[in-house]
């Protein structure tokens, strides 16, 4: 696998295309069916979580709707790449158009910097709930909640437009895709003043946040009885371990991926896989099991398959 040092005179609005190769040789197939019932499972597993929580009353708390939110982006991110990943894997060439490349990366990032706005959200809603219980009801209602997901879909959407455009503009220096989604080609082109404010707004303040709200939490909990620390345990639990799996990925893909290094094409697709298979399908495990009211809800839903 090669690419192009030398900018082309062709920018990205041009009718061009930008060539990668995935695996050779008829392992295509396998991999085809492997990635086809990864991509059906994180489809199911994430979309029975947000039936439960649409489906049951006691659910509709902000809590939960962060998290069936946090599991539809999920969905979507997912939908961004298996599609054309499958298709790649059956065909004998795997292109793609500059603009649909602009558009993979613009919606791969937007909603990557979603998943940090919702959990400064859900981190925002653990602070309130365990800090201030008793003003809770009346600083999380509907219309905060409402707030919170436009912000969280929106901005990025906004900061990543912005800088879709200033790439749709400049030149491209390469026309190999390093990995199996747009990201390493383009990214060249968005390392500039408005990309670093983009990882700071989207990325950064998120994470002081959390970090910020959940040391609160756990400075009231010291103080609290054993009661608190068991719910804020229950609660607040998930949402570390997510952030601390979603952290390390987003670092992998800012980091790893960035170096210059000749990966063997397999090792290359299976280090590049877990940005998009972990987080899918570790999402919907731990909220499934591990909150206690889905779980519950998630138990009976199985049953009643079973008897069926």
């Amino acid at each position: 696998m090669s690419s192009l040092n030398i900018c082309s005179p062709f920018t990205l609005s041009e009718q061009l295309n930008v060539t990668y190769i995935i695996l050779d040789g008829h392992v295509e197939y396998l991999y085809f069916m492997v990635v086809f019932i990864v991509y059906i499972l994180i489809l199911c597993s994430n979309s029975t979580i947000v039936y439960l929580i649409w489906k049951h009353q006691d659910l509709h708390e902000p809590m939960y709707i962060f998290i069936a939110a946090l599991l539809m982006n999920s969905v979507f991110l997912s939908t961004n790449i298996y599609p054309k990943l499958l298709m790649d894997f059956l065909s004998e060439k795997q292109i793609i158009s500059y603009q649909a490349c602009l558009v993979q990366y613009f919606m791969f990032y937007a909603l990557a910097g979603s998943e940090f706005l919702l959990l400064a959200a859900m981190a925002y809603d653990r602070y309130v709930s365990i800090c201030k219980p008793l003003h809770y009801p009346t600083i999380m209602g509907k219309r905060t909640v409402c707030i919170f997901l436009a912000l969280a879909w929106f901005l990025p959407a906004c900061h990543l437009a912005g800088l879709a455009i200033i790439c749709s503009h400049q030149k491209l220096c390469s026309f190999t895709l390093k990995v199996i989604y747009c990201n390493n080609t383009i990214y060249k082109l968005s390392i500039s003043v408005f990309g670093v404010f983009t990882l700071i707004n989207d990325v950064v303040l998120p994470v002081i946040f959390i970090i910020f709200s959940y040391t609160r939490i756990l400075i009231i909990c010291y103080r609290s009885s054993g009661e608190v620390r068991k719910k804020a345990a229950q609660t607040c639990l998930p949402h570390l371990l997510l952030l601390i799996n979603y952290f390390f990925l987003i670092t992998y893909d800012l980091i790893i991926v960035r170096l210059e290094s000749d990966f063997v094409k397999t090792a290359r697709l299976i280090m590049t896989l877990q940005l998009v298979l972990y987080n899918p399908l570790f999402n919907p495990i731990i909220y499934g099991l591990k909150m206690k009211e889905i779980s519950k809800h998630l138990k009976r839903l199985l049953c009643q398959d079973k008897i069926k």
